[in-house]
């Protein structure tokens, strides 16, 4: 994880002025908030790395938890499934995953077609980053101190409030969420990263001009990313709570939240092939050093 906003920016800017606070503030953050959004927009989106990692990732949802190591390849990111509800897998449910990634690495055209939704994930991220400083309009909210799981450990993080802009108009339907959402996020000053964005929809956001459907009034998303304490941003955590209908009739709940963690660094040129054999042998050694699952804890899925 890029004015209208400029003018009201400037204006709360001149009345924080006024005060001892507005004074003490501007000696900490150097430029108007919507400028700083957009320096760390530019920043987030040609900030690349080579590196690549292999991380524990958790997602708990209504129906339980599901526990995945993943390995970060040149091609595409391999999971593997290996705890369910906090348990780990059976013998034959880890036969079932190892057999699923061997049959992915079999079938090209699968692994093309994966590798097209990626892609298609990362440039509606980059739409919705690049919107933000002209969707929304900001305001300073204090400091806080980075963290290993949020920004960088020691890290002054820069905290401003956003609202709508009522003049902003998105190019897409992919930029109409951010119409109806209120907030905060943290951005790391030093670095020019944003640590956590917290956003809530104050109202009923239509997506496809209200053909395709919509999402409710209340909906939250959190995001939040950190060094993780291998000096190269993660993302760290992602909370979803939305609902809403599609196409006027089919009822539209995503409710979840993912931690990632346990960051190691993997080979920087990994196939995809090479990385299911990793994370296969990185399952292996996780069950082999893990206590024997019991028949009643299986009875227990």
């Amino acid at each position: 994880m890029k004015s209208t906003g400029l003018t009201s920016t400037l204006i709360a800017i001149v009345l924080l002025a006024n005060t001892q606070v507005g004074y003490l503030f501007a000696q900490t953050v150097s430029a108007a908030p919507v400028e700083l959004v957009r320096e760390t927009v530019r920043n987030e989106i040609d900030s690349s790395t080579t590196a690549k990692f292999i991380f524990r990732e958790r997602e708990e949802t209504a129906h339980g938890s599901q526990t995945k190591l993943i390995v970060q390849t040149k091609e595409l990111a391999a999971g593997m499934l290996v705890a369910i509800n906090d348990k780990p897998l059976t013998p034959e449910e880890r036969r079932n995953e190892e057999a699923r990634l061997d049959g992915l690495v079999r079938d090209p055209q699968e692994l093309k077609k994966k590798q097209k939704a990626d892609k298609e994930d990362t440039e509606h991220t980059d739409r919705i980053m690049k919107a933000l400083p002209d969707a929304f309009l900001y305001e300073p909210d204090g400091v806080q101190t980075g963290t290993k799981e949020m920004g960088n450990p020691g890290d002054e993080l820069v905290r401003l409030k956003f609202h709508p802009n009522p003049n902003y108009e998105p190019p897409t339907h992919t930029e109409q969420v951010l119409t109806g959402m209120v907030g905060y996020m943290l951005i790391d000053k030093n670095q020019h990263r944003i640590a956590k964005m917290d956003g809530t929809l104050e109202k009923e956001v239509g997506f496809g001009w209200g053909i395709l459907g919509h999402l409710d009034k209340g909906g939250r998303f959190v995001v939040q990313q950190g060094t993780m304490g291998t000096g190269v941003w993660q993302v760290t955590r992602m909370d979803l709570d939305l609902t809403g209908k599609i196409l006027f009739f089919k009822k539209l709940v995503i409710k979840s939240a993912q931690t990632f963690s346990d960051f190691r660094e993997a080979p920087a040129n990994l196939t995809f092939a090479q990385g299911v054999e990793l994370v296969k042998r990185q399952a292996q050694e996780l069950a082999e050093n893990r206590p024997q699952t019991t028949s009643a804890d299986q009875n227990q899925r």
